[in-house]
């Protein structure tokens, strides 16, 4: 008998199907050919490509290191499939590991697992226990059934006569509780001929039977098209000890003839992979003398050993393993990309551009359906817009995605706007720093993720970009939000807005303000010179709190930066609050800078900057 398993991704229990056990595992064992597999073939832009092959065999290598792996197990004979035009070919990630399992009852099974935890597989993302199909009973009636020799038509006149003293060939007619549980273990589309209303009710519209009746057909069909796309892994038993071979030697003279007689339902034990080719009495102790225990305390317990294959497939295989079989060893394998929404951003190097596509195509489908689509950066940012120029190299081409952050939701289009997810950590601490009687001055705004966010929080907002698709965004953003009557929005130059905002009485009211553009900012420092200059000193005004950003490739990127902002403002006593906000690169810094304009910055005479 062999028993198929199929476990989902995070879905437990497991759906079932039948195969010969002797053409899975022929009784005398050889040691087959090492078995040649061509894993990849990955196309460049230039439609070049590159493959690699392993070689994997049933012998296990004692040098891998323990639990699953594409070096190792085998791979299953080839099925014939549709070829698709797919860069992958996820029938080549397909591994096979020969295991052994104890079948035994399932009201034990947690308490044996617990137990026997040292000693099972340990595998993760694969559960130790897996249902056992066809054995499932109502607990209530596990009792009633008794010996599971007897015939299934026996065991239900033996249980109506324990409960009612007399069954259906008696004479009389089964109560209505007995007609009922017949009736429903016996229904089936013939079933419709007694009740033609409930077949009007329950028959399926043409579409739905049309998907059920293409599913059913693929589940009959060969090899992989039975596989649904969630499935990560399938066990199959393959072999069960033979009449003789039962665990009398094992737990007890007592215990004899009591090894397959079933009386309820079962579950599998997935022992550790170093005991796949053993046989009960070179299992170790631990494992005999819990059975044994776990037989004394449930006299009516039964456990067998069983064969098991464990068949893992594309879909359970994380993203870095399989890169690491895919890509050549000198290689370093991309594991961290940036996501704005659907949209998974990599920052290649120039090494993986040959194998660009090919790793596009792993990240999309490992992280499916939350990424739909992978875009790689072309060049840095030059353009006064700080938008990039992207490449989609796999998924859907739309760009325009939604983003959710400290509760707001953005609309963004990557061809035209700029956005950094990296950032969130440093747009909060900012937040942080705001209060209810702030009014906020944001000079490069983008699509909103500070002012928006600081809109729920300041009395007012006055929010600046250049990018008119940026500012498009962001009145857009604004409604999304619900804050469009707390946020002005402009769209002009840095430092003509700086000079026009303070130029005007919204002046009297400004706090704080942001100049989050680390590449530029510091430059525009020099429009805070004399932006108070012609009123009086003891006028109703307060000296901004000013948030700068920039980077820094220098030793010490405190100094360095403290020193461009004392030249943009040409000032040499400022008070400079510094705080690092990420390594960008190898030894180039993002840092924040935090001072309130000095009094004689805002009175400078802007005449002798000339």
């Amino acid at each position: 008998m062999a028993t198929k398993l199929f476990l989902r991704l995070h879905s437990f229990p497991l759906t079932t199907s039948t195969l010969h056990a002797n053409l899975i595992f022929p009784r005398k064992h050889s040691l087959p050919k090492p078995l040649s597999v061509h894993l990849f073939s990955a196309s460049s832009s230039s439609s070049s490509s590159s493959s690699q092959a392993l070689t994997q065999t049933r012998i296990p290598d004692p040098t891998l290191s323990y639990g699953p792996s594409l070096h190792k197990g085998y791979t299953p004979e080839p099925q014939q499939h549709e070829q698709e035009d797919s860069i992958i070919d996820e029938q080549d990630f397909t591994r096979v590991f020969d295991l052994a399992a104890l079948r035994v009852p399932a009201k034990d099974c947690f308490a044996l697992e617990k137990r026997l935890r040292g000693h099972l597989l340990n595998w993760p993302r694969i559960r130790n226990i897996a249902r056992v199909p066809g054995d499932e009973v109502d607990p209530e009636l596990v009792n009633l059934l008794g010996d599971r020799d007897e015939e299934p038509e026996e065991d239900l006149v033996s249980l109506e006569r324990r409960i009612y003293g007399k069954a259906e060939g008696d004479g009389d007619v089964l109560s209505p509780v007995l007609y009922r549980e017949k009736l429903a273990r016996t229904f089936n589309s013939r079933g419709y001929v007694k009740f033609r209303n409930l077949a009007k009710i329950s028959r399926p519209t043409k579409k739905k039977r049309r998907i059920k009746d293409e599913g059913e057909e693929a589940a009959r069909g060969e090899g992989m098209r039975g596989i649904g796309k969630n499935e990560i892994a399938l066990v199959e038993i393959v072999e069960e000890e033979e009449e003789g071979g039962d665990l009398k030697g094992l737990l007890g003279d007592e215990f004899e003839g009591r090894v397959r007689k079933w009386t309820g339902p079962t579950r599998l034990l997935l022992l550790d992979e170093r005991y796949s080719g053993r046989k009960v009495e070179d299992l170790p102790e631990a494992i005999k003398v819990g059975l044994k225990e776990d037989m004394k305390k449930s006299p009516k317990s039964t456990f067998e050993l069983v064969r098991c294959k464990l068949t893992l497939f594309y879909n359970y295989w994380q993203m870095n393993e399989i890169l690491e079989a895919m890509l050549p060893k000198h290689i370093i394998v991309p594991s961290a990309f940036e996501t704005v929404g659907h949209v998974a951003h990599l920052n290649l190097r120039e090494e993986h551009l040959p194998y660009k596509n090919l790793i596009a195509k792993v990240v999309l489908d490992k992280n499916k359906p939350k990424i739909q689509t992978v875009i790689n950066k072309l060049e840095a940012i030059h353009n006064d817009y700080r938008t990039m120029q992207l490449e989609v190299l796999a998924g859907n081409h739309s760009l325009v995605t939604t983003v959710v952050e400290n509760g707001m939701r953005f609309h963004v289009d990557l061809a035209t706007v700029y956005w950094n997810s990296r950032l969130a950590t440093e747009r909060q601490r900012l937040l942080n720093r705001f209060t209810r009687n702030d009014v906020v001055c944001d000079v490069f705004t983008g699509v909103g993720p500070i002012a928006i966010s600081a809109a729920k929080i300041v009395k007012r907002i006055y929010a600046n970009d250049l990018n008119p698709y940026a500012v498009e965004y962001l009145e857009r953003n604004c409604v999304l939000n619900k804050v469009e009557r707390k946020v002005e929005v402009f769209n002009m130059d840095g430092r003509r807005f700086i000079r026009a905002i303070f130029a005007s009485e919204k002046a009297k009211g400004i706090t704080q303000v942001v100049m989050n553009l680390p590449n530029d900012a510091a430059e525009y420092l020099d429009a805070f010179r004399g932006i108070f200059r012609g009123r009086p000193k003891n006028g109703d005004f307060t000296f901004p709190l000013i948030h700068v950003y920039g980077f820094s490739k220098a030793q010490d990127p405190e100094f360095d930066f403290h020193e461009r902002i004392r030249i943009a403002l040409s000032e040499v006593a400022v008070d400079v609050e510094m705080h690092r906000v990420r390594l960008v690169a190898p030894g180039k810094w993002m840092l924040c800078a935090s001072f309130i304009l000095p009094e004689t910055v805002g009175f400078a005479d802007s005449r002798q900057d000339r």
